[in-house]
């Protein structure tokens, strides 16, 4: 989901947590909505976005030229599936206007501000400008953003370890995030996303995903995220390499890697090899590493 209250957000990162989670988006004219869910089978993080496109209304409505989106978000985690965490709820409003907007090239200027629901004094805003860059072969997309937070709200508040965190936080608090302190102050965020495409017979193929995020707090503390991926030999073998750091500079700051080697050998059979780190939630508040390795057969189908 976009917005700014699900950031890199993975169901997966507790390892004694297996949910199977859904999104369903729709669109008419010029407004869009999305909705998700965790967890289909259990009462965990619902969340739900409506973006207008009001550039629609500007000039011809059945060619709109450019973009003007105002869009507001709201997500809730009830807290009710692996164990019992505090619940939390969220809200998001963003205003994304392009001052360029064009096939190959397109720059925005981003705003928006948050606040959480039942916490006095809870609220964020940003202030920030995006860029994307298309060619038959290249795609590009960075972002760069100012942010404030107070009070305990924070922008990517539903990040990639939130499912670790809704236990307990990532730094020296050994409260869960919903309720383990977060100070005050601002931060800096961007992000790079660079997808390279191969021409073949006449066809576009995905060869490279490159994506890194970062935020740095004013005081002393940084997210980053690092993920990479690439099909080489006609798109038979596949590579893929994850890392992940959160809390990095503050004390009980969490590392987690790992990486994947895909080898297809027919049309629709491929074996994988799998291993990395993983953080497992204990009952004392803590968190225990561990590791994880896997070999395994997989099978797929395309149109």
């Amino acid at each position: 989901m976009g917005g700014h209250l699900v950031g890199r957000y993975s169901n997966r990162f507790n390892p004694d947590y297996r949910p199977a989670g859904a999104v369903v988006s729709g669109a008419v004219g010029p407004l869009h909505a999305e909705a998700f869910t965790s967890d289909v089978l259990a009462a965990r993080i619902l969340g739900g976005e409506l973006a207008l496109n009001l550039a629609h209304f500007v000039g011809d409505a059945s060619q709109p030229t450019g973009w003007c989106a105002l869009s507001v978000s709201a997500v809730r985690d009830f807290g009710r599936a692996e164990g019992r965490t505090p619940e939390v709820t969220l809200a998001h409003a963003d205003l994304d206007v392009g001052l360029v907007f064009r096939d190959d090239l397109q720059l925005f200027l981003l705003a928006g501000a948050g606040t959480r629901a039942g916490t006095v004094g809870a609220w964020g805003a940003l202030l920030g400008v995006g860029l994307e860059v298309v060619s038959d072969t290249l795609e590009v997309h960075a972002q760069v953003e100012a942010r404030r937070q107070r009070g305990g709200f924070r922008q990517g508040f539903f990040g990639p370890d939130y499912e670790l965190g809704r236990f307990v936080a990532a730094g020296p608090s050994p409260l869960p995030v919903a309720q383990a302190p977060f100070a005050d102050g601002y931060s800096a965020f961007g992000e790079l996303r660079v997808a390279r495409d191969t021409l073949h017979l006449d066809h576009a193929r995905r060869e490279l995903h490159l994506r890194v995020a970062a935020e740095a707090f004013s005081w002393g503390r940084l997210d980053a995220l690092v993920r990479v991926s690439t099909w080489q030999m006609l798109r038979h073998l596949h590579l893929a390499l994850d890392a992940l750091a959160v809390g990095v500079g503050q004390p009980n700051a969490r590392y987690a890697v790992s990486g994947e080697v895909r080898h297809r050998f027919s049309r629709r059979l491929y074996v994988l090899a799998r291993g990395g780190t993983l953080l497992f939630p204990q009952p004392d508040s803590t968190v225990r590493p561990g590791a994880q390795a896997l070999l395994g057969l997989g099978a797929d189908s395309a149109r």
